[in-house]
């Protein structure tokens, strides 16, 4: 095992982190600063400019990761993509954690709504302030927070973000899932979620009933809202992880 400046005992101290929607990892700084140095990081990013789909955007995480032990840890829209590279049982993958994730349609019969509104033209307009704070930073978010979400949305085309709404609504990982049951895995759920069904840990606890449960208070984006609570949810998940 490889020992660190923070204590012994650390089977894994590289985290590979898969973005959210907007697919460019500036999201995680906060997150980033909360975790121990000794901790390498790398982040995932997809393209901007063009909508792929989960399958193809495989080649990208797999750039991300590194030759020696790994932590995979997926944020929402990456959540089915992680269950989809674990079943492909990367050798040097020690563990997954899926932060607000789901392995299939996380918002129930509001998708066929959803689906209608998920157009290009809608990600040209600048969201308003209540339902950012409604579905994804939660009331009295930090100061910029709302600033730095609408800064990463603006990177990528409304094409795009219009695309991975819809691959979310279509998404079942449910088979690739089941096929990590060697792969020790946490859940962090954010306990106030307006987004995120809680049933979408229910699919996911139906089928890895070993799965590690996190709840901690805060909205849909709460590795922004809660970058503490959730760093040291997933430092603590790494010291268990076996040797």
């Amino acid at each position: 095992m490889e020992e660190t400046e923070d204590g012994a005992g650390l089977t894994v101290n590289t985290l590979v982190l898969l973005p959210g929607l907007d697919g460019t990892g500036t999201l995680f700084t906060n997150l980033i600063a909360e975790l121990p140095q000794t901790f390498k990081i790398s982040i995932a990013r997809y393209p901007a400019d063009r909508f792929l789909s989960y399958p193809e955007l495989l080649p990208y995480v797999n750039e991300a990761i590194p030759s020696s032990a790994f932590l995979l840890v997926a944020e929402s829209f990456s959540t089915p993509l992680a269950a989809k590279l674990s079943a492909t049982r990367p050798p040097n993958l020690a563990g997954l954690v899926l932060c607000a994730g789901f392995v299939t349609n996380p918002i129930g019969s509001w998708a066929p709504l959803v689906r209608i509104l998920a157009r290009p033209w809608l990600f040209q307009l600048s969201p308003p302030e209540l339902a950012l704070e409604w579905f994804l930073t939660g009331a009295n978010a930090p100061s910029g927070l709302q600033a730095e979400l609408r800064s990463a949305l603006r990177l990528v085309s409304p094409n795009v973000l219009a695309g991975r709404v819809r691959a979310v609504l279509d998404c079942d990982m449910r088979g690739d899932l089941a096929q990590t049951k060697m792969v020790p895995m946490m859940y962090v759920q954010a306990e106030t979620d307006r987004l995120v069904r809680e049933t979408a840990f229910r699919d996911i606890q139906r089928l890895r009933p070993d799965t590690v449960l996190v709840s901690i208070p805060g909205p849909h984006l709460v590795a922004q809202r809660e970058p503490k609570k959730v760093a040291e949810a997933i430092v603590g998940f790494a010291y268990q992880l076996p040797g």
